[in-house]
């Protein structure tokens, strides 16, 4: 197997990134971008960045050509060409990008379309790392020259945060100011932890102004950013180059593990219950569209999944927004007892709630209550739970909350890809997913919490009209089709997803789906599978498998508060199962890391590892993690994207 489809599921090749010094700061080139600014090993911008979002929201990928960098000790110059190629045409730009001894980064920017373009927006978008920035003060300079303080807040805000920024001035060490100022248009900022990115965003053209747009042919769109520093400057600090893990007390139980099953895929998913049923998963929500006319097609086969499974069922009902709920779930209810299924959990939702509301565009009229949907569903279901939320983005529930009281408990999806595709950067969503879980409490206060269908991929595209195809495997913004969930990355990104689900005590979690784009199970597919559709012996079961099998056992029994003191590099979570703990693992990074452990003085340690070396053999037994061997306690070390399942005795 090629190494690179191990971990990322594709043969894409990543763009170069191009590490950059200026005086004491560091940066990353990448397509484009300047990423990953640090001062002193502390990061004080996560991006700047010259993207154009296409008329569905989506962001393509810049091509970049005729590089140019001249780079010194302490100081650096970057010329280039990029092109942004959209449904609607390219754009084309020229970026020049510079930093000095002193630190400071100037990053200019002016380009044009060869034909008229739409765009929802184009130009230079800032992304704030959260560490730092969250909970902390600022100086928000406007166009007009004044200057406001202000906190930025620790809940998420739904939506815009500020308005009219020429500059922005924080603290990322004591006594040190950062400014970063915009020119050639007007920006105002948002919580971008709304769409599960690991970041705040500060953005050109105000929302409030009509989208998409339309750039004319060879209008000249022409900006600049610069980054400054004013106070004590640090020196730089390397990274440790170890991981320590450290378990904890119980702490509460472990969530439920739930599984997508979306119509289109039941009747491939009722074929192999067998292997779903040794998965332990506790759930299975199964979704019928009544905007689809052949909806109820799909409950024969949902029967076969749930009995051969043993599974609950979460029946999640998509209304058809024109008809009567009352009558539409009753006529559910009357399909759904014939086939002799009794849900244990429905979620009910209009179609309407499946479209992004932003700021100025008021939610439509007409569509029935929060109110009267849970009454009719409840007339329609009178043993299930009746669950509200949304089966779109934790965004949309930011937006449109529920009224308290009014449901049995609450729900949200995400995904990984709605801003930006590249690999750190779809890794660095698992640490807004805390973030996200702290802010739906403070809406939701104590009502039982769920979290799915999450995935990589996006199941919807609330903010256009459709998910972006993707027939070639590559990473791609709002793609349904994602390589890297069949792959290491994968499995490594839904550990990384569960153990937050875990650590916030929510009830359940939905992640991946039986088969199809984000089955766990291996079939036959109308894009490509690198390797997998080749593999001889043929492989059964993808990465990710393993560790949705693995945790799910884990369901109700008491977790262990287990702690990474690098969570960006390292997630972890653990239950205690009679004298057994339980501890999974999973390295973030794409490289071999070391990882010491301290677990409570437990002895005895069994381990399993899927890893690019064992990959092969794990995707073709689906018991693979089980099969373990007695290992050294005390440090490990994982490669890229690689998971452990460490079993450990607890001492008397």
């Amino acid at each position: 197997m090629d190494y690179d489809v191990a971990l990322y599921g594709t043969n894409e090749v990543p763009p170069e990134m191009i590490e950059l010094r200026a005086g004491p700061v560091s940066a990353t080139f990448d397509s484009g971008q300047l990423r990953w600014i640090k001062i002193g090993g502390v990061e004080v911008i996560r991006a700047i960045a010259f993207l154009v979002r296409d008329r569905n929201w989506s962001t393509p990928a810049t091509l970049v050509t005729n590089l140019d960098l001249k780079q010194g000790d302490d100081a650096f110059t970057l010329e280039f060409d990029a092109r942004c190629p959209t449904i609607d045409g390219d754009f084309t730009w020229r970026g020049s990008f510079t930093g000095d001894s002193y630190g400071t980064l100037t990053c200019n920017g002016f380009g044009h379309p060869e034909e008229d373009f739409l765009t929802g927006r184009t130009g230079f978008v800032i992304l704030h790392p959260l560490k730092g920035m969250i909970g902390e003060m600022l100086s928000i300079e406007h166009t007009d020259g004044s200057v406001d303080r202000t906190l930025m807040p620790e809940a998420i805000d739904p939506m815009q945060m500020f308005f009219d920024i020429r500059a922005m001035t924080h603290e990322p060490l004591p006594g040190l100011r950062a400014t970063i100022r915009m020119e050639g248009d007007v920006w105002e900022s948002e919580d971008h932890r709304n769409w599960t990115d690991a970041s705040l965003k500060t953005y050109c053209r105000p929302l409030a102004l009509p989208w998409p747009y339309k750039i004319a042919k060879n209008e000249v769109v022409r900006q600049s950013v610069t980054l400054t520093f004013e106070g004590q400057m640090p020196s730089a600090i390397d990274q440790p180059d170890k991981v320590i893990v450290k378990g904890g007390d119980t702490r509460g139980t472990m969530p439920s593990i739930g599984l997508s099953v979306l119509p289109e895929d039941a009747v491939e998913a009722a074929c192999h219950c067998q292997l779903l049923k040794a998965t332990s998963i506790k759930l299975l929500n199964c979704r019928l569209d009544l905007r689809n006319n052949y909806w109820q097609d799909a409950i024969a086969p949902y029967g076969a999944l749930l009995k051969g499974t043993g599974a609950s069922l979460v029946l999640e009902v998509i209304l058809t927004g024109t008809g009567d709920p009352v009558a539409e779930l009753a006529n559910v209810a009357t399909k759904v007892g014939i086939a002799g299924l009794m849900p244990a959990g429905v979620v009910v939702t209009p179609p309407q709630d499946l479209v992004s509301y932003p700021p100025g565009k008021p939610f439509p009229e007409g569509v029935p209550t929060y109110a009267a949907i849970a009454a009719a569903a409840r007339a329609a279901f009178p043993n299930a739970r009746i669950g509200g939320g949304m089966l779109a983005n934790f965004t949309e529930l930011n937006r449109k909350r529920p009224p308290d009281g009014v449901f049995d408990f609450i729900v949200h999806a995400t995904a990984a890809m709605v801003h930006a595709a590249d690999d750190r950067s779809v890794m660095e969503t698992l640490e807004s997913i805390g973030h996200i879980i702290r802010s739906t409490k403070l809406l939701i206060g104590d009502a039982p919490y769920r979290i799915g269908p999450s995935h990589i991929g996006n199941s919807f595209n609330p903010y256009g009209a459709q998910v972006t195809p993707n027939p070639d495997n590559r990473r791609m913004t709002m793609a349904r089709m994602e390589p890297r969930h069949r792959a290491l990355f994968g499995a490594a990104w839904t550990l990384g997803f569960l153990s937050q689900i875990a650590d916030g005590e929510l009830e359940a979690a939905t992640v991946a789906s039986p088969v199809g784009e984000f089955g766990v199970i291996y079939t036959k597919q109308p894009h490509n599978q690198p390797w997998y559709d080749s593999a001889q012996p043929p492989a059964a079961v993808y990465p990710v498998f393993h560790v949705i099998s693995g945790i799910a056992k884990g369901a109700g029994k008491p977790r262990i508060a287990v702690r990474s003191f690098d969570p960006a590099r390292v997630r972890a979570l653990g239950w205690i199962d009679g004298n057994l703990a339980h501890i999974w693992l999973a390295n973030l990074t794409a490289g071999p890391l070391k990882i010491d452990l301290d677990l409570l003085g437990m002895k005895s340690a069994h381990m399993a590892v899927l890893d690019a070396a064992s990959m092969q053999t794990a995707t073709r037994d689906p018991a693979f993690m089980d099969r373990m061997s007695l290992t050294p306690t005390g440090t490990l070390t994982l490669d890229g994207f690689g998971t452990a399942h460490i079993v450990l005795e607890k001492t008397q």
